[in-house]
């Protein structure tokens, strides 16, 4: 089977021990099962793009263009779509409508996550950019401000890309080399080392490297 990259939701965390009984920090992901939705191969290049549904849907929640592509496919209606790149020479191994599940992958595979950052909201420089405060002695009118962001008559500006106080997460954040730990096919769990981007219940993208 190709190695393509699949969808599925953020279970939560918690931990396991190992043989010689450390504990290791974990997170549990229910992966797929994701459908082959397209298979798009451009010429003189060496990579096709492969698209793939995960989470069916009620069609009354899609228009009329959406539902009239997965009637054109012969498939059902999905909400996630999401496209991967691939080698070209996996063009015939791969099938429309065929079914990508946990199968694929193996104990000891390392792979890739992407997913949205829990937001924090407008956060100051201290907590978004640990920036070091002010003194915090009596007399001191600089504990948790910015400080100077700039030069005045030259330029007379701000640079763009200063780092400033803002909103802080919400953002999509990639954690590479999670080594998976355990898998559960029937129920298309995955148990990964480490922490994954987003809060519970988050859709997350995994690629296999």
């Amino acid at each position: 089977m190709a190695s393509i990259g699949m969808l599925g939701r953020k279970i939560g965390m918690t931990q396991i021990f190992n043989n010689a009984g450390m504990a290791i920090p974990v997170t549990i992901l229910k992966i797929g099962p994701c459908t082959i939705t397209n298979i798009k191969n451009q010429t003189l290049k060496k990579n096709i793009n492969v698209q793939i549904g995960y989470q069916y849907i009620n069609p009354q929640k899609l228009n009329k263009p959406q539902i009239g592509t997965f009637n054109k496919l012969k498939l059902p209606c999905f909400k996630y779509l999401k496209e991967y790149k691939t080698s070209i020479d996996e063009l015939n191994k791969l099938n429309i409508g065929e079914a990508l599940t946990v199968k694929q992958l193996n104990i000891g595979n390392y792979i890739n996550i992407s997913g949205i950052s829990i937001g924090k909201g407008f956060s100051g420089y201290q907590k978004r950019h640990n920036f070091s405060r002010g003194p915090m002695s009596h007399g001191s009118k600089n504990h948790r401000q910015p400080g100077s962001i700039g030069a005045g008559t030259t330029p007379g500006r701000v640079f763009p890309g200063k780092k400033m106080a803002g909103r802080m997460g919400g953002k999509k954040v990639t954690i590479e080399n999670l080594e998976i730990l355990d898998i559960n096919i029937n129920d298309n769990i995955i148990i990964i080392k480490g922490s994954v981007p987003g809060k519970k219940g988050n859709i997350v993208y995994i690629y296999k490297k």
